[in-house]
């Protein structure tokens, strides 16, 4: 019986691969690095904010540790003109599933100042019980640190856990720490990924996580 569900935000909750990728893009241009296409600076989303340039250049750790830095000046720039909608269904189904008693959590790879940030601009605060971030961990997705960390905060068990998200960093973190795993396919990987990377389940909309809770 599923109890506790550990959600990704970007590209899982909220569409923000449009700010992201433009943001990256204007970091690479300022820096004057060779450029890279939309596609590619997307499917390093959800990596760590460093790994992202790192995983795009042959640089040194102090470049892309500039690179991040870059970002995010350039990053809460953009936040404030740029719509960052949830997809659909997401936040009446989050609603419903803490009304009926689901532990809801996040985990991800943004910074807790711009995740709390999201959550709040999505008036989340009430639904999700707890929120773990790059800068509260020492081990990134897919290591399972992240699961672990919020397991032992909200006192959950990986075999009552799912882990709910759009890439296979998500899928391979849930899948380490012992839990069961959603794919979402609207988001930044492909389903062909994500069936590669060994997700449990996959949905198409949001709101198909009821019926999978119920299983």
């Amino acid at each position: 019986m599923i109890k506790t569900i550990i959600l990704d935000f970007d590209g899982t909750l909220g569409d923000t691969q449009q700010l992201i990728v433009r943001t990256m893009q204007q970091t690479i241009t300022e820096l004057r690095l060779e450029p890279r296409s939309a596609e590619a600076c997307a499917s390093t989303i959800g990596l760590p904010l460093k790994q992202c340039f790192t995983h795009l250049y042959t640089i040194t750790d102090e470049m892309g540790d500039h690179c991040a830095d870059t970002y995010r000046r350039i990053f809460f720039e953009n936040v404030h003109s740029m719509d960052v909608p949830p997809f659909p269904h997401v936040i009446e189904t989050l609603r419903q599933l803490a009304a009926e008693g689901y532990t809801l959590t996040i985990a991800s790879s943004r910074s807790h100042s711009s995740l709390l940030h999201f959550v709040e601009r999505m008036q989340l605060q009430e639904t999700v019980s707890f929120i773990v971030a790059s800068d509260d961990i020492t081990q990134a997705k897919p290591d399972p640190e992240p699961v672990l960390v919020t397991l032992r905060q909200v006192k959950g068990k990986a075999d009552e856990t799912l882990v709910v998200g759009d890439t296979t960093f998500d899928i391979e973190m849930g899948r380490n720490a012992g839990c069961r795993t959603c794919g979402v396919t609207y988001g930044n990987h492909t389903r062909q990924q994500l069936v590669e990377a060994g997700a449990d389940w996959l949905i198409d909309d949001f709101s198909q996580l009821l019926k999978i809770v119920t299983l």
